[in-house]
């Protein structure tokens, strides 16, 4: 009896001992599964000698650098697009200060010109460059007397200074009062011995 108790143990140690070995998860499975990953990565690396070429912790290593470069991609990706939505904001702006100095610049212009275009009595052109408005409304203008009571009296008769101005503000040459001619020389020639003395 005691010979088959010791045959049934050693029979039960042989089926042990050529039991076959769980097999060694693969990276999918780590990859599937976080949290048998991140279980094998301690168990692997509380002893490194020993784990180094153990399969399942190499599947385990793979699996994290696999999820490792996962992460790196998408927070490049992340800044690539915060990058790009920065550079997009900046030209915008760049935009908007680039046309506020062009509409500041056409107006400058514009005020420039409407002042030069009034020394003429001129309106400037609109902005869809049709002439504004009444063109006269602008241009300066003589005041002219009230007319006298007596509407049949004839007007000043001309002389030769009004007939030299045009009415503008262009300086109209001083013509000498009509007279003899020969009181003339005489008035010149007392100047010219009164400058010689």
């Amino acid at each position: 009896m005691k010979n088959r108790v010791a045959m049934l143990l050693c029979g039960l140690a042989l089926s042990a001992g050529c039991a076959e070995e769980p097999r060694p998860r693969t990276v999918t499975e780590f990859l599937d599964d976080p949290i048998v990953l991140e279980a094998a990565m301690v168990r692997c690396s509380q002893n490194r000698a020993e784990s180094r070429y153990d399969a399942e912790c190499v599947n385990a290593r793979q699996a994290a650098s696999i999820i490792a470069a996962k992460e790196e991609r998408a927070r490049r990706e992340a800044f690539d697009a915060q990058s790009n939505r920065k550079r997009e904001a900046l030209r915008r702006t760049q935009q908007a200060a680039a046309e506020a100095r062009r509409r500041a610049a056409e107006a400058e212009r514009r005020r420039k010109e409407a002042e030069y275009l009034a020394q003429f009595g001129e309106l400037p052109p609109t902005e869809d460059g049709a002439a504004a408005g009444d063109p006269a409304a602008n241009a300066p203008f003589a005041v002219i007397p009230e007319g006298s009571e007596e509407p049949n009296q004839s007007p000043p008769p001309l002389d030769d200074a009004t007939l030299a101005s045009d009415g503008g503000n262009a300086p109209a040459m001083e013509t000498p009062p009509p007279g003899d001619l020969g009181a003339i020389r005489d008035e010149l020639r007392k100047r010219n011995e009164e400058s010689a003395n």
